[in-house]
């Protein structure tokens, strides 16, 4: 790709600002390392082409895209605002302070800290806060010490030991809940002595009553709310006062329906802000920003979150705040809330055509932007057998564990599947029901192949091509109709 070359990918003369920014940063990039720029390209054709039903992801503006490569990168800020380790750091405080206070006018909140690199960072910083507010300064104060340098290497010992041992309580993976959340196999589990809960086996939902047992019986340091594959709304009235009753931190994970919470479509009881003491979230599922995270908190933790480096953070990413600061001023537009209103009403009308058609949902149904479809039950495959047959034919998903599942974390009996990304192009209720007899259509298809030894593949199958060549050619037609990034006319 040369200069005549991109230049024919700029066809037309109202090629817009950014656009002509975006191909010429590319055509930089491919001067530099061609592998890169082709990948690039590649990723581009690649979800303009297929049906992105992934929860977890989204599209963002190529304004919020242009704002991560820029000469913020080449910049440390270790610190917080205005109280930074380095010298030079005037244009990341006033960045960051911005971001911050964007979130505050969004969520209504006392404070807000958008350093994380992820919703996994965000958590640690959190999980580590709590640990040092409620432990650590509790521990130092008995000690008669004025701050924790002072204590010898044994008082210190002691005190380390005293905080491995608190515990957690978040919704087990199975139920909904996300690996941070004290999944065993995650450093949550590490830090934590991990306690979980889970779904009422007859109606598939949270139970507070049952919760509240459970938590009166662990006494955790920290109640955990919040999920991944969770197709309902949580009630965090009910969830701080059993967070009360038990002397509990109540800490919030909102990162898949905080663009929910920011587009108005959860208030009161289910809008997590007046209740949780501390809330993470990720930046880009349906806050639809850049991969990133962010930590909001009541002022009695500003302090110490603040401080998230140097207790688990290294430096900040100056050029994803930005990117960031970007993003939350385009949730601030009326448009956003009816984008937010607009996932879910999707998701629910993809809930319904799938029961409609006879398809078992974890829950049946849905009130946010997700729903998890129980393949094993509904198709007779695996949910990696479910991902793999819809990929062939231009719809990206994910597999996921359902209660009880008996194919465990990596072939799973679940698929999830959310709106967030789809509604982003522009699609309403009407593609959501095409959608839904395309997913079923395909899967009543998939064949998971034979085993020598007997019984099923949960990886193989087979699909008829008819099949495939018909829905493919379908989804390229509903594809074309709601293009992505038409501004940037590369063929």
């Amino acid at each position: 790709m040369d200069d005549s070359d991109l230049k024919q990918y700029q066809k037309g003369e109202n090629i817009s600002l950014e656009a002509r920014s975006y191909l010429a940063s590319l055509e930089i990039i491919r001067k530099q390392c061609p592998l890169v720029a082709k990948h690039i390209l590649g990723e581009l054709q690649s979800q303009r082409n297929t049906l992105k039903l992934i929860a977890s992801e989204n599209y963002t503006s190529l304004a919020v895209q242009l704002s991560m490569g820029n000469l913020l990168t080449d910049k440390y800020s270790e610190g917080f605002p205005y109280h930074r380790f380095y010298a030079g750091c005037e244009h990341v405080d006033a960045i960051e302070a911005y971001a911050g206070d964007l979130l505050k006018k969004i969520f209504h909140c006392d404070h807000a800290y958008v350093q994380p690199h992820s919703g996994a960072d965000a958590n640690l910083v959190a999980f580590w806060s709590i640990l040092v507010q409620k432990i650590q300064t509790k521990e130092v104060d008995r000690l008669q010490k004025k701050r924790l340098d002072d204590l010898t290497d044994q008082e210190h010992e002691t005190l380390r030991q005293v905080m491995m041992k608190q515990r957690m309580l978040g919704m087990s993976l199975e139920s909904g809940g996300h690996l941070t959340h004290g999944y065993r196999h995650n450093v949550s589990s590490k830090m934590f002595q991990a306690f979980s809960y889970g779904v009422d086996q007859e109606t598939e939902r949270v139970c507070y009553k049952q919760l509240l047992a459970i938590a009166k019986e662990v006494k955790p340091l920290i109640l955990m709310a919040g999920y991944s594959a969770y197709p309902r709304l949580l009630n965090f009235a009910k969830m701080k006062e059993i967070a009360d009753e038990v002397g509990a931190v109540l800490m919030v994970d909102m990162a898949h329906f905080s663009g929910l919470v920011a587009g108005g479509v959860l208030k009161g009881e289910e809008n997590p802000v007046p209740f949780a003491d501390i809330i993470t979230s990720t930046t880009h599922k349906t806050l639809r920003g850049p991969r990133g995270g962010l930590i909001l908190c009541k002022e009695a933790w500003k302090d110490t979150i603040n401080r998230g480096c140097p207790l688990v953070l290294g430096g900040p990413l100056p050029q994803i705040m930005a990117a960031k600061a970007v993003a939350f001023t385009e949730v601030l537009q009326p448009t956003f809330s009816e984008y937010a209103h607009q996932v879910v009403e999707n998701a629910k009308a993809l809930a319904l055509a799938l029961m409609d058609l006879q398809v078992k949902l974890f829950t049946s149904g849905t009130d946010n932007h997700l729903v998890v479809i129980d393949v094993k039950t509904s198709f007779g495959v695996s949910g990696r057998i479910a991902e793999q047959a819809l990929l062939e034919v231009g719809i990206t998903v994910n597999r996921n564990m359902i209660p009880g599942d008996p194919n465990g974390p990596w072939y799973t009996s679940g698929l999830r599947i959310g709106t967030p990304a789809l509604t982003s192009r522009g699609m309403k209720t009407g593609e959501m029901q095409l959608i839904a007899k395309w997913i079923v259509d395909i899967l009543k298809d998939a064949e998971p192949a034979s085993k020598k030894e007997g019984g099923k593949s949960l990886s193989k199958y087979t699909l008829p091509r008819s099949r495939q060549t018909q829905t493919r050619e379908e989804i390229k037609e509903l594809l074309q109709r709601f293009p992505l990034y038409p501004e940037l006319q590369i063929e």
